[in-house]
């Protein structure tokens, strides 16, 4: 038995404990994409596979008999690629993701499917937008230059922003209500434009902006291939022990 976890979440490095302290044999695979990845207890890889031909390459050179998916509920393009490869190869399957967050009473959502339906959203006069999504599609947001965008970023980008009037922020969760309130009212954010990660970590932002009584421009997740799935590492660990002789 050897595991693969595609990690890069908070849920990836509690699995990654989890296995290490059962003396399980697995590997640990990064993006790449922050500057500064948290240090593993297990042996790590950084970079891309090349493609669902490069992962399913990895997963038969390296004799991998189980893949965790653990990546962002937004890393579409891996999560495919995990399902293809996991197909080709004949390699169990599981994906780690957090239940999606559902709307409150007080919540102002305006649920949109896509970054570029999130861009149109911001049709109207200008205001003070917080950004929560991340840094791949900032640019999109330059097609509302109206707008003054405060961005909160995992690290600081090699190059500014293409957005005429912003604000950066540098930080890595998980956040607070308190500390998210803290800086909705420094920062005057009039509107709030995230994705539906869900998670616990990440909620502060949401609890903040309806306690100020902000829109949210809510980007729901990609729509993925079937596959199995668990919401927390316990539920991983007892897979893993029923896919194997491994007594866990």
């Amino acid at each position: 038995m050897k595991v693969l976890i595609l990690g890069g979440t908070t849920e990836a490095s509690a699995l990654a404990r989890a296995l290490a302290e059962r003396e399980i044999p697995a590997l640990f695979s990064y993006a790449g994409r922050v500057a500064a990845p948290k240090p593993q207890p297990l042996p790590t890889r950084v970079g891309g596979f090349g493609g669902t031909d490069g992962l399913a390459d990895f997963l038969t050179a390296e004799r991998i008999t189980h893949l965790v998916d653990a990546t962002h509920p937004f890393a579409e393009q891996m999560s495919q690629n995990a399902v293809a490869a996991a197909t080709h190869t004949g390699t169990a399957l599981i994906a780690l993701t957090r239940p999606p967050w559902e709307q409150q009473e007080g919540d102002r959502w305006q649920r949109v499917a896509s970054i570029e339906a999130a861009v149109d959203a911001l049709a109207g006069p200008p205001e003070r937008v917080l950004l929560a999504i991340g840094r791949m599609h900032l640019a999109a947001f330059a097609a509302r230059p109206e707008h003054h965008y405060v961005l909160r970023l995992v690290d600081l980008p090699e190059e500014a922003p293409p957005l005429p009037r912003h604000t950066l922020t540098v930080d890595r969760g998980p956040f607070t209500r308190e500390g998210d309130l803290a800086l909705m009212r420094e920062h005057g954010v009039e509107r709030l434009v995230c994705k539906n990660a869900g998670g616990a970590g990440a909620a502060a932002k949401l609890e903040a902006a309806r306690e100020l009584g902000l829109p949210v421009v809510m980007i729901d997740r990609p729509t993925l291939p079937p596959r199995r799935e668990a919401h927390d590492v316990r539920h991983v660990v007892q897979w893993l022990g029923h896919t194997t002789d491994l007594g866990v």
